[in-house]
């Protein structure tokens, strides 16, 4: 076989930035596996490359002996057939030189010319397959160092409620779970969502979409508030009901800059351009403290918060004036339970008069540490500075959650 065939296939693999070795590999493979085919043996087969005859190879290498050398037990299968490949017994060894004995190392020329055209196709189908795997590869690298961060793509199909995403080198999917429930989209449309996870699976890449991910709706701060993309303003939590409302708390490493300001905007322009990306979810901004106390006080405000007893097991205990408590609650328990997640804490409220008439032994039971166990709360949807990477830390967290 005439080297020229390495150069035709090489042209076609520097398409698809695969080098010569790759080339070289892929041919080496094919021609042993046609070689084999054509002798019916599964035994040593070596490919060299003639460059000073520009010509490729192909030999039948074995050692002759009686019987199959011991092995080490530990190898594995792979291991151990291509030990045995290289030995062949003295009766197969003699159907191909008469006189092999044990002992003598067989090498035998298989013209390549007999292979037919088999050989050639089985390359080019072989390296094909290696461009589709390089290919693959490129596009999971490239989508793995945006994960975590803001993407565009266009609707490109609906499927079971399932949102298929052209990002142009590839195809993301939506879920159900991860859209905002109230949205509705057309095919073509622009879409904007969170990159939120990017596999590598044996059909194919996967690359999931979400647009109900706490971390979509501070990637969208930090787009529209410079403050936070230089790292002024941090983030310091976020909890969302998407679509409906959500909770983020700042904080200002400059005492000059006001962090809620700063994420307001000029007349609100900041705020709004996110809560109609968001289908006009009402966002609550927070200033962040690390005191628990002023901290709840800021979550549930305006409510007229009357005593914060934090007991110690995760859970607070928040008496608010009668006239608040409903909106201390919030429609169907939101309120408290997006201030309860960005907190870190469960926090259990109760009116005045209906904690001052509560029998002694309920107070004390309320009052009283439980085990992690009997209280586990949902935990604040913590993210890290804007300037560090991809809100990589704490995504265990998320992913727990939303399971």
């Amino acid at each position: 076989m005439n080297l020229e065939i390495v150069e035709g296939l090489t042209a076609v693999a520097k398409t698809k930035n695969l080098g010569r070795e790759v080339v070289l590999d892929t041919l080496k493979e094919s021609l042993i596996i046609a070689a084999k085919k054509y002798l019916g043996i599964q035994k040593n087969v070596e490919v060299e490359f003639d460059t000073d005859n520009q010509l490729i190879r192909v030999y039948l290498r074995v050692t002759v002996a009686e019987d199959y050398p011991d092995l080490d037990p530990t190898l594995d299968a792979d291991e151990v057939r291509k030990i045995d490949e290289k030995f062949m017994l003295v009766p197969e060894a003699q159907q191909w030189n008469e006189d092999a004995t044990p002992g003598d190392y067989l090498e035998m020329e298989i013209p390549i010319e007999n292979f037919g055209r088999s050989a050639i196709n089985t390359a080019k189908q072989m390296l094909l397959q290696k461009i589709r795997d390089a290919e693959r590869d490129l596009i999971f690298k490239e989508f793995s160092d945006k994960e975590g961060e803001l993407i565009t793509g266009t609707v490109q199909q609906i499927d079971r409620g399932t949102i298929y995403v052209n990002l142009g080198k590839a195809e993301a999917v939506l879920p159900a779970k991860e859209q905002i429930r109230k949205e509705r989209y057309r095919q073509g449309e622009n879409l904007r969502a969170y990159l939120a996870s990017v596999s590598n699976e044996n059909k194919g890449h996967q690359i999931v979409l979400s647009r109900a991910h706490p971390h979509f709706l501070a990637k969208l701060f930090e787009v529209e508030v410079p403050e936070i993309s230089d790292g002024t303003v941090l983030i310091k939590a976020v909890s969302r009901d998407p679509g409906y409302r959500a909770k983020i708390a700042v904080f200002s490493k400059d005492d000059r800059v006001d962090p809620v300001g700063a994420c307001v905007g000029m007349k609100g322009n900041r705020v709004q351009a996110i809560v109609r990306e968001l289908s006009n979810e009402r966002i609550d901004i927070i200033h962040w403290s690390e005191d628990l106390p002023t901290l709840i006080r800021r979550c549930l405000s305006p409510a007229d918060i009357l005593k914060i007893t934090d007991i110690g097991d995760g859970r607070v205990v928040v008496i608010v004036s009668d006239a608040d408590l409903s909106q201390a609650i919030g429609r169907g328990g939101q309120n408290v339970r997006l201030a309860s997640k960005l907190i870190g804490r469960e926090l259990d409220i109760y009116g005045a008069t209906e904690w001052e008439n509560m029998p002694e032994d309920e107070k004390q039971d309320q009052l009283s540490p439980r085990s992690v166990s009997q209280n586990d709360s949902e935990s604040a949807a913590y993210v890290p500075s804007a300037k560090q990477d991809k809100f990589s830390e704490l995504e265990s967290l998320f992913k727990k959650k939303e399971d």
